[in-house]
């Protein structure tokens, strides 16, 4: 009679073992299959607001109030470069400026800026851009998006075609992380394109 029962009792051990490493592999398997939803850093940032500036020696344009311009330098061959500091993003816009005499300058200059975008290609997830094209300011350009871990998110050339000629890229001080800065470059992004759609020329 002890024997019957020590023979159920190791059966029902058995059995209650099986049962539990089931549970386990299955509750194992949930977890692998079905992933939490991606989440972002919290970042606060303020309200856009503006304020119009002149930067890089031959551009007006309303600039985010977040932004905190440096010292222009400009060099013998005529180019005006200036940086500007991002504010809480922690990063800087780089523009450089230069004008120029002939269309076959213009077209060096677009092509040196192209070269600048495909160098990011083979880290960039993908490359957006946007044509840029105000006749009224005589402001043509484009400007591109990077999506992925890249060093820079952000560059843009803008030109009215004749004398006038920009080109701008985003650096960011953190390692590029493009999950967790999506938030961060949306906000960005709205600054840029205010930037880059109230540009003017000034006159020489």
């Amino acid at each position: 009679m002890l024997r019957k029962r020590s023979i159920y009792y190791v059966i029902a051990f058995v059995i209650f073992t099986l049962a539990i490493i089931f549970f386990s592999k299955n509750l194992i398997f949930q977890q692998e299959f079905n992933p939490k939803p991606p989440t972002y850093l919290k970042v606060n940032l303020p309200m856009h607001q503006y304020h119009n500036e002149m930067v890089a020696c031959f551009l007006n344009v309303s600039s985010a109030d977040i932004f905190t311009l440096k010292k222009v330098s400009t060099d013998y061959l005529g180019q005006c470069a200036q940086e500007i500091d991002l504010g809480p993003i922690n990063g800087t816009l780089y523009l450089y400026y230069k004008g120029f005499n002939t269309r076959d300058s213009l077209g060096t200059l677009i092509n040196l800026s192209n070269d600048m975008v495909d160098d990011h290609k083979i880290k960039a997830d993908k490359i957006d851009f946007e044509q840029i094209i105000d006749a009224n300011r005589k402001v043509y350009g484009t400007f591109f998006t990077f999506k992925g871990n890249v060093a820079t998110n952000f560059q843009f050339y803008l030109t009215d075609s004749v004398s006038h000629f920009v080109r701008a890229e985003v650096l960011l001080n953190c390692r590029p992380n493009y999950d967790s800065l999506r938030p961060t470059l949306d906000y960005l992004k709205i600054d840029l394109l205010k930037f880059v759609n109230t540009l003017e020329w000034k006159k020489n």
